[in-house]
């Protein structure tokens, strides 16, 4: 099964520019940028990105203003400010290397963790995202999730092949075992045992009119680093004064804004 998995990767795998290198610094940016975020739309941001703050140094002196200018449109900008602070802690202290080690880093998860345990240092580790996890339930006939995942990607795992293990997964994942699966398209369709396992996750919200529109829109006008008051701010978006409240709540809450005694500003905390 692996070597049909991996032939039909080395004909139909994605190629990334994050997959042309072992820069830890490079390969965290990507994860990060690509947290709910289609994979296809963040390329050209995150090359220009990259080309902004080319690394961990560079990012951790920015000023919070530019960092969720170069961030903006990409949304849950809370994941910049949480790369920023990882940034911060490795122009200090240094790249820590596995992926136990690499969850201390602010923001890092246990998949982003393994990520760039795996792609940068090298790490015998399954990254254990959604595709993984909706690829897996279906080859061995049931859904899997804590634990059960856990130690079934680990078994599955070919000896010194992570990178392209994890890589093949992904895209087959993203290719053709979608959750609507293109089963007369996958390499190993013959060993899998229920395409029909898998139950996809609640959809997210709807996004016009939603408190996550309103918390972008906020964040894009606040930019210019002025201060501005609830009713200001609600004047000029033109959204439901409530909206804007708990939209700021959440944004003060994260840590991109800040209240000041004339209303609220972006966050600019250095460490």
């Amino acid at each position: 099964m692996v070597e049909r998995l991996f032939a039909w990767y080395d004909r139909h795998g994605r190629s990334f520019p994050w997959r042309q290198t072992s820069d830890p610094w490079a390969i965290l940016v990507s994860e990060v940028m690509s947290q709910q975020t289609q994979i296809d739309r963040i390329v050209g941001r995150y090359l220009a990105f990259l080309d902004q703050f080319p690394d961990p140094d560079t990012l951790a002196a920015a000023s919070a203003g530019d960092v969720l200018a170069a961030w903006s449109g990409l949304g849950y900008n809370r994941r910049a400010l949480h790369l920023q602070a990882a940034a911060r802690v490795v122009a200090t202290s240094g790249w820590p290397t596995t992926a136990r080690e690499l969850q201390t880093l602010p923001g890092v998860g246990p998949y982003t963790a393994a990520a760039v345990a795996c792609f940068a240092f090298g790490e015998q580790i399954p990254a254990i995202d959604t595709n993984l996890k909706r690829v897996l339930s279906r080859w061995v006939g049931q859904p899997l999730d804590g634990q059960a995942l856990a130690e079934t990607a680990r078994t599955s795992l070919p000896d010194g092949e992570a990178v392209r293990w994890n890589s093949a997964i992904m895209d087959l994942g993203a290719q053709v075992c979608k959750p609507v699966p293109r089963c007369d398209r996958c390499p190993v369709a013959q060993d899998c045992l229920d395409p029909t396992v898998y139950v996809p996750p609640p959809r997210q919200s709807r996004f016009d009119g939603s408190v996550r529109q309103t918390r972008g829109a906020i964040v894009r006008v606040m930019l210019d680093g002025e201060t501005r008051t609830l009713d200001a701010l609600s004047v000029h978006l033109g959204h439901d004064e409530a909206r804007i409240s708990s939209a700021l709540t959440a944004l003060t809450a994260e840590g991109v804004l800040q209240a000041t005694a004339g209303g609220f500003a972006l966050a600019d905390k250095r460490s």
